[in-house]
């Protein structure tokens, strides 16, 4: 194996930057942290004695010292424009979170002064790298389904959910009929991201739906705020094509011979019972064929630790001459599409997308 991969970041030592701290330090052999930006002088010194890294209050001086592959921006939408701008005027590579602008303004003018200006930045969009997400992705590519014309995501919220939708259904850059609504009810008040719940209450439920029509594909938008969270809820995911579907774990086609065909999606951990060759996910398998092997063992990461590790192999990659693996034109496409969503559900309205100057090049 070559030298790790190293990134830097700009972040501080948010809930979502800590993520790529665990991760290298889980994968010390195949990730460095070049340094870190924290404007907080008293939380810099935390995170130092905490992850063992170096941090500086700016990113003018990080560059200084650090010489990183790339830079990952963990910062809320707003501010990372600034510093795409700023890294892509160095001709540093990007790896942004999601989404990478707050409104469409935002979105319009990253395309023209980046991607129109050969800026090279990708965003750490993980949900599609999820074990789960890509074996689904492998059943769907073995053609065992058929042409997929319709998805129902019950997952996350508005653009990642768009992505798997997209991803799913093959659609790249198509217009699309969208019609939302929303509906109130009470639930027990569960876990949120401060932690698990502290008292027994119940709580005002929003759960969110649409209905987007690609025009011979159509999607399903299904999620309830803090579903992904909850104890009381699950997630849901259905796939259907022309010969079957995949209903979240359970696989059912019917073959050219009219023969009835059911099968699981069936997570192999190692480390159970008496298995002592440690305990991390080594793959997903659909009876005898293996449709996902992590590519991370035997590191003990959860799921989308191990897809945001994925972005980050992606992103090297990339940087080295690879392939796009989520660029701003995608990532763009997917926000404007939650935000057109969002839109239809507060207005009750139907709302029908408008072709993006992001998708000049993909759609003609």
């Amino acid at each position: 194996m070559g030298n790790p991969i190293k990134f830097s970041i700009v972040g501080g030592g948010g809930f979502r930057a800590q993520y790529f701290l665990r991760i290298a330090q889980a994968l010390p052999e195949q990730f460095n942290i070049s340094g870190m930006v924290v404007r907080d002088e008293a939380l810099g010194k935390t995170m130092e004695d905490l992850w063992h890294v170096n941090t500086y209050r700016t990113l003018d001086q990080l560059l200084k010292s650090e010489h990183p592959d790339f830079v990952v921006l963990s910062v809320n939408p707003s501010a990372s424009i600034h510093y795409m701008l700023e890294l892509a005027k160095q001709g540093i590579p990007v790896l942004v979170e999601t989404p990478p602008a707050p409104d469409l303004d935002g979105l319009l003018m990253l395309h023209d002064k980046l991607t129109l200006q050969g800026a090279r930045i990708q965003v750490a969009e993980q949900y599609q790298y999820h074990p789960i997400q890509e074996a689904r992705s492998a059943v769907i590519k073995s053609g065992q389904l058929g042409n997929v014309n319709q998805v129902t995501v019950s997952i996350s919220q508005f653009y990642h959910a768009v992505s798997l939708i997209r991803k799913m259904l093959g659609v790249q850059f198509e217009n699309v009929s969208i019609k939302g609504m929303r509906f109130y009810s009470d639930w027990v008040a569960g876990p949120n991201r401060g932690g698990p719940p502290t008292e027994d209450k119940l709580v005002a439920s929003e759960r969110d739906l649409a209905w987007l029509d690609f025009g011979g594909k159509l999607g399903i938008y299904d999620f309830t705020k803090d579903q992904h969270r909850s104890w009381t809820r699950s997630n849901h995911l259905c796939i259907r094509g022309e010969r079957g579907e995949i209903f979240d774990h359970r696989i059912s086609i019917q073959d050219p011979t009219c023969t009835q065909i059911q099968m699981e999606l069936k997570r192999i951990n190692k480390g159970e019972y008496e298995n002592a060759e440690g305990y991390f996910l080594k793959g997903i398998m659909t009876g005898e064929r293996w449709v996902y092997e992590n590519p991370f063992i035997p590191a003990r990461l959860y799921d989308d630790e191990i897809a945001i590790a994925s972005c980050l192999i992606k992103m090297a990659d990339y940087v080295a001459g690879g392939p796009s693996f989520y660029g701003l034109p995608e990532a763009s496409q997917d926000h404007y599409i939650g935000m057109l969503i969002e839109q239809s559900i507060r207005t009750g309205e139907t709302i029908v997308s408008v072709k993006q100057p992001w998708a000049s090049k993909t759609i003609l």
